[in-house]
């Protein structure tokens, strides 16, 4: 089923609010008008036939002489038939000169309930004409003796309200016409920006990410509008980020993939190869397939961060997890001589996982000695204030050059590659460090360090005292 379209519905609810105010304006006046003349005509009749009823009060009887000289008081009345009948109703005087009904009967309502001693009075618009009638009853010593009753056949005023009602529908017709061509401007020029904002959705639904919409305004469309950019830049980053993540993700395991192929090819189609050589061969096999399981493992970690799977953090204190991390690592420092110390000047609770306090630990030491020299050191640090806890990672080994510093936590990025490979890094232990670090609400910086190295900072917020229990 086809929608209507936004425009098609504003047009529509524009004008039949204007047509329901032009329904109400062009029957409101005219009732109003009409039921003026209803009262005046009902006040200027009832006037007259007192003033004729009166005139004949006076009589005991009432006939057609005594009437017609009574009826000298219709001439002034202004009204268009005036007739008079005695108490049975039969017609005594009559204004009219052509077709009298005098001597007949007369069987008008009006005059009927008059002579029961009613006051009557009826008007109605037809036929562009006002037909009032109004008749009263002649009291002779408290004996209705007869009835007067007035007719008035008036156009005049109907014409005036006939007038109104032709003025007042053509201003109708004009509004009605401007208002339905300002509806569709002012419609198609609101639906427009939508129409632009939704051409732009569209567009990005079908993977354009770099599509922006351009509405211009400052109302709530432009709002939306703007808000729709800023989650298209959003998209659009994380787009490239995917794809330069699965690009470097695919080219790191090919990359062990491919020596792992090499070699054991090289194994099977060498027949008179000597088992030095193969043993050789292998343990290169068994390195690289070291190399792919940490590839993996990191992604399988960076995977769980990125779809939120993140388990439920609990208060643990710190010092502990430096030290083990230390403990551990003390065995590869020394083989690498490199002097590893661990300093816990101030230690604090964290809301996080202690597998993961590890792992942001481990990393950081473990670059720091992979990436230093003969001689060198690394010094773990663990301190802090009132409100975080602060664990600093120094080394003086190879150091990060400026220019990449910014990007050092970008996954899979390497200072130099090739260095980073036979140091059997993935690429990855930084970033699985800020991901980590920034869902548990903290902060993690990388600096170069004065005479050589480098200075990793870790910054978590510390768990008050009161709080240790949640």
């Amino acid at each position: 089923m086809k929608r209507a379209s936004l425009q098609t519905k504003f047009s529509i609810s524009y004008i039949a609010i204007i047509v329901a105010v032009l329904g109400l304006m062009n029957t409101y006046p005219l009732t109003v008008s009409e039921d003026l003349v209803f009262r005046s005509k009902e006040s200027t009749l009832k006037s007259s036939v007192s003033v004729m009823a009166t005139a004949l009060t006076g009589l005991s009887e009432l006939n057609e002489e005594n009437v017609a000289s009574a009826m000298t008081v219709a001439e002034e009345a202004g009204v268009s038939r005036i007739l008079v009948t005695d108490a049975g109703g039969r017609i005594l005087y009559d204004s009219r000169e052509t077709d009298s009904a005098l001597g007949r009967y007369a069987f008008y309502s009006e005059i009927v309930q008059a002579l029961h001693g009613n006051d009557v009075f009826s008007v109605a618009f037809e036929d562009g004409a006002f037909r009032s009638r109004c008749a009263s009853p002649v009291i002779y010593r408290s004996q209705t003796i007869g009835a007067v009753c007035a007719y008035e056949y008036d156009t005049e005023q109907a014409v005036l309200l006939h007038n109104l009602q032709t003025t007042l529908l053509r201003i109708s017709e004009a509004v009605l016409v401007f208002i339905v061509l300002m509806s569709m401007l002012l419609s198609r020029v609101l639906t427009r920006r939508f129409g632009m904002l939704a051409g732009a959705i569209r567009q990005m639904r079908e993977g354009d990410y770099g599509q922006r919409a351009s509405v211009g305004g400052n109302d709530e469309i432009a709002e939306i509008a703007d808000e729709f950019n800023s989650l298209a830049d959003r998209l659009q980053t994380t787009e490239e980020v995917r794809r330069r993540f699965v690009a470097d993700a695919s080219h790191e395991l090919k990359t062990p993939l491919a020596g792992i192929r090499l070699l054991s090819d090289s194994i099977l189609q060498n027949e008179n190869m000597d088992k030095a050589t193969v043993r050789e061969f292998v343990g290169d096999i068994e390195q690289e397939s070291e190399r792919l399981t940490r590839i993996t493992e990191d992604l399988l970690r960076l995977t769980r961060l990125d779809s939120g799977a993140v388990e439920k953090a609990e208060p643990i204190p710190l010092a502990p997890v430096v030290e083990r991390a230390v403990h551990m690592l003390r065995l590869v420092a020394e083989e690498r001589d490199v002097a590893l110390s661990c300093e816990i000047e101030r230690d604090g609770v964290v809301l996080a996982r202690e597998d993961e306090a590890h792992q942001i630990v481990y990393n950081l030491t473990e670059n720091g000695i992979k990436y230093n020299q003969s001689g060198g050191f690394v010094r773990v640090r663990l301190a802090g204030d009132d409100a975080e806890c602060v664990l600093t990672v120094e080394d003086n080994g190879i150091g990060i050059p400026e220019a990449d510093l910014p990007r050092i936590f970008d996954r899979f990025y390497r200072v130099d590659k090739m260095r980073s490979r036979a140091y059997g890094g993935t690429g990855l232990g930084l970033a699985i460090v800020s991901d980590t670090v920034r869902r548990r609400g903290g902060t993690v910086e990388a600096a170069a360090r004065k005479g050589g190295g480098s200075v990793f900072t870790v910054r978590l917020p510390r768990i008050r005292q009161e709080e240790k229990g949640v």
